[in-house]
């Protein structure tokens, strides 16, 4: 009789299946079940790709940012190259115009570094974000791209407005607010397309 300590429960033998999982072979032709692909995962190199990207995007929207609050706080450098109307705004209805600057500046740090924080795990919606910051990246690549190509028709004289234009602001236009905008927007959607597989934590 064999001893009370060496006595083993009763186990499947080795290499019999489950009836469940007799069920998964034969639903797929003999062949494993593919992986659910929910708990696929982007790859890490995908993963680090879409960080940078998106820190970079990031960056740039701070950049516009930062001189928005600059403008809302009283500053007047470079704000000629936005526009006349943002001079005389500024001189006319300075209390008004630093609520909107200031309004504006913050709306784009929210714009910029959301999608870090999104990236990073931080907010909840990460599907909601993903649409959003996909919808946002192609919308500045739309209006940063086409601004920048009429501004810069107008500054080489391919383009002559009929009324004339303000230089300081068109060349502004050319060759800084429209392309940064542009370029926050393509760092936008390639980290959003680097990180489109991170299906396990999309929900």
């Amino acid at each position: 009789m064999p001893s009370p300590g060496l006595v083993r429960s009763p186990t499947a033998p080795t290499g019999v299946r489950s009836a469940a999982t007799d069920d998964r072979y034969r639903a797929h032709g003999g062949q494993p079940a593919p992986a659910d692909p929910s708990t696929e995962r982007t790859p890490p190199s995908s993963t680090a790709s879409g960080t940078r990207l998106v820190l970079a995007a990031a960056l740039a929207g701070t950049l516009h940012a930062a001189f928005s609050l600059y403008w809302a706080s009283g500053g007047t450098w470079l704000l000629d190259t936005v526009g006349d109307w943002a001079v005389r705004l500024t001189d006319e209805h300075p209390v008004r115009a630093g609520l909107g600057l200031g309004l504006l500046g913050v709306a784009k740090l929210a714009a910029a570094w959301i999608p870090v924080l999104v990236a990073a795990g931080r907010l909840r919606g990460r599907t909601i974000w993903r649409r959003v910051a996909w919808t946002g990246g192609v919308g500045l690549i739309l209006y940063g791209g086409l601004n920048t190509a009429v501004a810069l028709l107008v500054v080489t004289g391919v383009l002559v407005p009929d009324g004339g234009y303000d230089p300081a602001a068109m060349l502004g236009h050319a060759a800084l607010w429209d392309p940064l905008f542009l370029v926050w927007g393509g760092l936008l959607t390639a980290a959003s397309w680097a990180s489109r597989g991170s299906r396990a934590v999309d929900r």
